[in-house]
């Protein structure tokens, strides 16, 4: 499962990442990626408009794609965060997560506050088997961005991997209380022997 997309556009700035937000909030994916090529046209060492491209490749399943244009925001501007954490969830959906790991630590360097590398990173460490490792990034990302339920969720996982059933419940019930309609948090405490 992967993080809604809002979550990451919030660390994105700029009249173009506005303008195709709404367009990727409507899953208009074509669209927004049509209108970061006008970016690009009208500014060709554009980072942010390159990273917001890839990012929206990523999301229609285009990773090479994708891994191309962070590649060449990163090139452009190597402090251009959302380039790190995309390229990282990029080499992440292609199982190349100590690549992907390596990109969130750059991001995390550069911006300790963005929520969205620590999540990222999370995900990995819990993919891995590395469970404390990732509870302490979605610790991070929540004292970051605290009405995130889908990282209480995911802690929540991560604590039952480990066999902390009342702590997984804890976090499952949290993020319920953000957000009622979260599916997996009910069917997770369902499975548990809970009521959500």
């Amino acid at each position: 499962m992967k993080r809604p997309l809002a979550a990451l556009w919030r660390n994105v700035t700029g009249a173009w990442a506005d303008r195709n937000n709404d367009c990727d909030q409507g899953n208009e994916d074509d669209r927004a990626i049509a209108e970061f090529d006008k970016a690009i046209a009208l500014d060709p060492n554009d980072a942010t408009a390159y990273a917001n491209r890839g990012r929206a490749y990523q999301i229609i399943g285009e990773v090479d794609r994708a891994i191309a244009d962070l590649d060449k925001a990163i090139a452009l501007n190597p402090r251009v965060v959302l380039g790190y954490t995309c390229r990282g969830i990029a080499y992440h959906n292609k199982g190349e997560y100590d690549r992907a790991i390596a990109d969130y630590d750059k991001g995390i360097a550069l911006d300790p506050e963005d929520d969205a590398g620590y999540y990222a990173r999370a995900d990995t460490y819990a993919e891995k088997g590395e469970y404390d490792r990732a509870i302490a990034d979605y610790d991070k990302a929540i004292a970051l961005y605290p009405k995130d339920c889908w990282a209480y969720t995911k802690r929540g996982a991560a604590y039952e991997q480990k066999g902390d059933k009342e702590q997984a419940i804890a976090d499952y019930r949290k993020a319920l209380e953000i957000d009622p309609t979260v599916q997996l948090a009910k069917d997770a405490l369902k499975k548990l022997g809970m009521t959500p």
